[in-house]
């Protein structure tokens, strides 16, 4: 017996225990930052782990010496190449169609989990997605690993904000460490990989998420260094000498860059449309089929492109060549998009980017031979530009760049080009590629602000709880008995079911005017406003807009549609307040300053 009570009491304490280490680190923004240190090597190791798979992979499956990239190989096997692309996309298919079936919700990625649901991911659903991104790459799908990482990273750190029931704030901002770690560890870049966080995952930049970001991110890429794996994403060391023309032409290689991002993401929709007339389980296997189409011209437009990117810089190639190749790269990652591969664009836009650099240079040494000697240049601010323009991260790629180089004068070329090619893009097209897949899917976002407030922001948590209901039948005097003056400004009309019929305004029932005809009426004769209400789960935003389309000051909110039962009411000018209440907090959340419109209980 005592055994059980001291069990009994163990538990107890450990509850305690754990209960104000909840609290404890909830309260203290310390150990939320030095949190970040441990869990961005955990994220380093699995993109460590990720990228030597993958690497394996390649190399079993087509057959070239340890140590490379599949995108940088310029000759595979024809057997390899017919097999490969379409058998793995076939067992890709197979697999995606039964999970489907048996787990049909769509992924959430980290952007949309900040933009919607306050940085909660699902575990089971980010390990699909890494597994899904894996076996894409293993068939040879021109897309990256980078998806697999970030939703690897953003997972691991969503995972141990929802267990410490981290506020919704931080918990987004920890989605956001996540993913600059995983990004640093892979391209051995902690500034482009805070940068990456700020700019696509959390749509803002604030100083309280700074120092959270920046460990993550110094953390990840540190731990891919202490493996061994501290490779860059690509060498130069050349000297650059930028010239005035030459920022001139940097901002003409940024107009190209835009208009060639928006053909890249149309073309992924265009291979989408083409491919619905198939089964969904087979597309995979169309998709590697018509890579291996692709790769009989260049096994370079296999894969992500991050070795093809170093053999790019220290290659020469004509016109006719690098264009061809251009073009090649495009379709085949629009046709492992649109086939249903899973991966990211971001070392693919990087490599598109590099080629169009490389043709614009090439095309312009034809009237100007001496441009030649800036053909690096050309390149890496065509990569940059390209990869602002489709991956919708400007800062990152300038950084990118920078950490690539430590050239100043060429990173101030790619800056140029970025901004004309960011713009342009906002302005025209008003998508990068994340959103723009959230768009075609009918996603209403447009970047990872946080929207999912709104959601959460809902009538049932705004409404009073207390309406006075009183039975259709009821005479007129009978309510002024009920209901003297002050006591209620308003009392809502059901008839014997408790199906609401509409409401009645006290002021109404004790006007002198109608003293003489009180005696034969009953409140149904007077009740206004019937069919018109709110329902609980229906959010703020949709509740305003309600009350500028019927003009009322105060609706009913009924448990549903059906049973029309009213459990509460809501005034227009509580739901006006408390949405610019948490309007202001969020955005006061993002600054990081105090709101001047502290939250109470106060309801009306």
């Amino acid at each position: 017996m005592r055994l059980v009570e001291n069990i009994a009491n163990l538990k107890r304490l450990a509850g305690v225990r754990f209960a104000l280490l909840h609290r404890s680190l909830r309260s203290s923004e310390a150990s939320i930052i030095v949190l970040c240190a441990p869990l961005g090597m955990i994220v380093g190791v699995l993109v460590y782990a990720l990228r030597e798979t993958i690497y394996a992979l390649h190399e079993l499956f087509f057959g070239y010496g340890p140590h490379g990239y599949l995108s940088e190989q310029t000759s595979i096997e024809t057997w390899r190449l017919i097999l490969v692309p379409a058998g793995m996309g076939l067992i890709f298919g197979l697999a995606a169609y039964w999970v489907r079936k048996t787990r049909s919700a769509d992924i959430t990625d980290p952007v949309e989990a900040n933009a919607l649901f306050g940085g909660r991911m699902s575990k089971l659903d980010s390990f699909r997605l890494t597994v899904a991104t894996l076996l894409s790459n293993a068939a040879g799908g021109s897309l990256g690993m980078e998806a697999g990482y970030t939703q690897g990273g953003a997972a691991i750190f969503s995972t141990v904000a929802q267990y410490f029931r981290l506020r919704r704030d931080e918990a987004r901002i920890y989605v956001t460490a996540g993913t600059a770690a995983a990004i640093a560890a892979a391209f051995n870049a902690p500034l482009a990989g805070a940068f990456y966080g700020f700019e696509l995952v959390l749509g803002s930049y604030s100083p309280r998420a700074l120092a959270p970001v920046a460990v993550a991110a110094l953390a990840g890429a540190l731990t891919i260094q202490i493996l061994g794996t501290d490779e860059p994403l690509f060498a130069v060391s050349d000297e650059f000498q930028i010239t005035p023309l030459l920022y001139l032409l940097f901002a003409i290689v940024g107009v190209a860059a835009a208009g060639f991002s928006i053909l890249t993401m149309r073309s992924v929709t265009w291979a989408e449309q083409a491919l619905r007339r198939f089964p969904i389980w087979i597309r995979p296997a169309i998709g590697g089929a018509a890579l291996s189409v692709l790769a009989f011209g260049s096994p370079q437009v296999l894969g992500s492109g991050h070795g093809a990117i170093q053999y790019a810089l220290e290659t020469d190639r004509t016109f006719f060549m690098v264009t061809c190749l251009l073009f090649g790269k495009l379709i085949a990652s629009a046709v492992s998009l649109g086939s249903g591969l899973r991966g990211g664009m971001f070392s693919s836009s990087l490599f598109l980017g590099l080629l169009l650099g490389a043709a614009m240079i090439s095309a312009m040494s034809f009237v100007a031979p001496g441009l030649a000697d800036s053909k690096i240049a050309f390149m890496l601010v065509g990569m940059g530009a390209a990869g602002a323009a489709i991956i919708g991260a400007p800062i990152t790629m300038v950084l990118l760049v920078l950490e690539g180089t430590g050239n100043f004068p060429v990173t101030m070329g790619v800056l140029v080009a970025v901004v004309i090619a960011s713009t342009i893009m906002r302005l025209t097209f008003g998508y990068s590629f994340s959103t723009w897949r959230f768009h075609l899917r009918g996603i209403p976002i447009t970047g990872a602000h946080d929207v999912g407030w709104i959601a959460d922001l809902t009538v049932e948590r705004a409404m009073r709880s207390d309406p006075v209901i009183v039975p259709a039948h009821t005479s007129l005097l009978k309510l002024r008995e009920i209901a003297p003056l002050g006591s209620a400004k308003r009392v809502f009309i059901v008839d014997s079911n408790q199906r609401y019929l509409g409401m009645l305004y006290m002021a109404t029932v004790h006007d002198p005017d109608i003293t003489d005809a009180a005696a034969s009426l009953v409140a149904g004769d007077l009740a206004r406003g019937a069919g018109v209400a709110l329902q609980p789960k229906e959010n703020l935003r949709v509740a305003l807009a309600r009350f500028e389309t019927v003009e009322m000051e105060t609706l009913p909110v009924l448990n549903n549609m059906q049973e029309m039962q009213v459990v509460g009411y809501l005034t227009e000018a509580y739901a006006l307040r408390r949405y610019t209440q948490e309007l202001e907090r969020q955005r006061s959340s993002e600054t990081g300053t105090a709101s001047p419109f502290p939250l109470g209980p106060t309801k009306a």
